[in-house]
């Protein structure tokens, strides 16, 4: 059965992630190992026939070729949120138009349909919140706090790779009861 995956923030080709000046410092030695570790991490757990929810910021920094060579190595029918760092990530052939946000539903593994809210940006407050609707964003690499309802999916915060609807709600139950 196919499965769905998100993840931000890739940032492929973005040199200036591995300086020790960046706040998000990469530690990795070369941005060639870093978008390599990206395609492994990726195509270890997204099969063919799997769904990608990319949260933003595909590539940063890069050529068009460059960012293209490695999107057509990454499995799964891909989808964009537009982050604020797109230029070139618009450009590439995902499998629909690029959107600010969406709002999708989704069965977690014991069937029970989830309302999630896809955004590149962290909300405070977003649609159905106060419905039991869950939150999904990149952005801030880790740096805002997760709640019981909303996570960052940036590879920062996965270990370099796309994560499950389930993987994502284990960690929002250990998040506590935050807004």
């Amino acid at each position: 059965m196919p499965q769905v995956h998100f993840v931000s923030d890739s940032h492929v080709g973005h040199q200036a992630l591995l300086s020790p000046r960046m706040q998000t410092q990469r530690s990795f030695a070369s941005i060639r190992e870093h978008d390599e570790t990206l395609v492994e991490r990726w195509n270890a757990v997204v099969r063919t026939e799997d769904t990608v929810w990319h949260l933003g910021d595909f590539a940063y920094r890069c050529t068009e070729a460059y960012a293209l060579s490695i999107f057509l190595r990454l499995n799964g029918r891909k989808l964009l949120i537009r982050g604020n760092h797109e230029r070139i990530g618009e450009r590439l052939p995902w499998a629909e138009p690029v959107r600010d946000v969406a709002m999708i539903t989704l069965p977690d593994s014991e069937g029970v349909m989830r309302s999630i809210w896809l955004s590149h940006y962290p909300h405070v407050s977003y649609p159905r919140s106060n419905r039991g609707g869950l939150h999904l964003h990149g952005h801030s690499h880790g740096s805002v706090p997760g709640t019981a309802t909303r996570a960052d999916v940036g590879v920062d915060c996965w270990d370099w790779a796309p994560v499950t609807l389930d993987r994502i709600l284990a960690r929002l139950a250990t998040n506590g009861s935050g807004t």
